[in-house]
């Protein structure tokens, strides 16, 4: 693809793919003095090593004038595509507007506040073409406050590993690159892009780490804090069920529906022995009262996990949503 320059000097493609090979999808919330050289920095890596591309910027309802400037740049560039976004919805909606839009056979994922490296975005692609559906970044020599950000991002990614399966270094880099059939099947709400590798997991997908750079941040102020930690933890449960019983909930809530249940009835069973043939008062024992929650726990569980059955089978059959993933046919 050849490149000329228009007459305020921004490098614009004078051919445009209707299909381009990559999409770079960037999430962008306030970030007005880093937005200019985020763009002119991908195009210069991608046009060096002569990648056919586009650049998708997710405006996710910035204030400080980022929408303005990044509406500007859409008219000048036929390489950028701005979505906006009415409001701001978070990360995780503003990567999934960014999915739906994006035509490329392969999606690169990157932060909007320079810290991620966009020269490495080759590397993760080449990585990529070894076999892989998804390559994800690791900052390596990460270069933010050691108490706030590094210490809880490591006993996340401890725990993520442990909980989802996928062992990765670093689950919160957003430099990440995914073959688009693969991001295509997934539904991304409340924090779980944090979790991307651990769905793509699920769905049977070959996963690689590379370590990538990471700078400082240069202009504004980290949109990330403390705060998240418990909806990070909620999400988390999520991915923990969805792996174990997306296909069979009944498996779940029906175990320990029948374990309650049990339980209750062999207490009740002791204590109408203790009524009927010893002839002792059971009517003051705590022993009755956990009894019968026991058991009514277990009814409800057990109808809990029908329920469930039921919301998957409609799920999968209304969305011809099937259960199983195919690699390859070979004929």
């Amino acid at each position: 693809m050849s490149y000329s320059r228009s007459s305020n000097g921004i490098k614009t493609p004078e051919t445009v793919s209707a299909f381009p090979e990559i999409s770079i999808v960037v999430p962008i919330y306030n970030e007005v003095e880093s937005l200019s050289h985020l763009i002119d920095a991908i195009a210069t890596t991608l046009e060096r090593d002569r990648l056919d591309y586009e650049i998708i910027c997710v405006d996710d309802g910035s204030t400080d004038g980022s929408t303005e400037i990044l509406r500007q740049l859409a008219r000048n560039r036929s390489d950028l595509r701005a979505v906006l976004l009415r409001r701001n919805y978070g990360q995780t909606p503003a990567m999934a507007a960014g999915f739906q839009y994006a035509r490329g056979q392969v999606i690169v994922t990157l932060d909007g506040d320079l810290q991620n490296d966009p020269t490495d975005i080759p590397k993760l692609i080449a990585k990529l073409d070894e076999g892989y559906d998804l390559v994800s970044g690791w900052r390596k020599q990460r270069q933010d406050d050691a108490l706030t950000r590094l210490l809880p991002s490591k006993v996340a990614n401890w725990l993520i590993g442990r909980v989802t399966g996928v062992k990765l270094h670093d689950y919160g880099c957003s430099l990440k690159a995914y073959r688009t059939e693969l991001v295509a099947d997934m539904n991304l709400y409340g924090e779980l892009h944090r979790f991307l590798p651990a769905l793509a997991y699920i769905e049977g997908a070959r996963i690689a780490e590379l370590p990538v750079s990471h700078h400082a941040r240069r202009y504004g102020k980290s949109k990330y804090g403390l705060g998240r930690t418990f909806r990070v933890v909620m999400d988390l449960l999520t991915i923990y069920f969805i792996k174990k019983f997306l296909t069979k909930p009944m498996h779940g809530f029906g175990l320990l529906g029948l374990i309650s249940i049990v339980l209750g009835t062999v207490l009740g069973g002791y204590l109408t022995f203790l009524k009927l043939g010893l002839g002792q008062s059971i009517g003051n024992r705590p022993l009755l009262i956990l009894a019968v929650l026991l058991f009514l726990t277990g009814v409800q569980l057990f109808s809990f996990g029908l329920l469930a059955e039921l919301v998957m089978r409609t799920y999968h059959e209304s969305q011809k949503r099937p259960i199983y993933r195919v690699r390859e046919v070979v004929e």
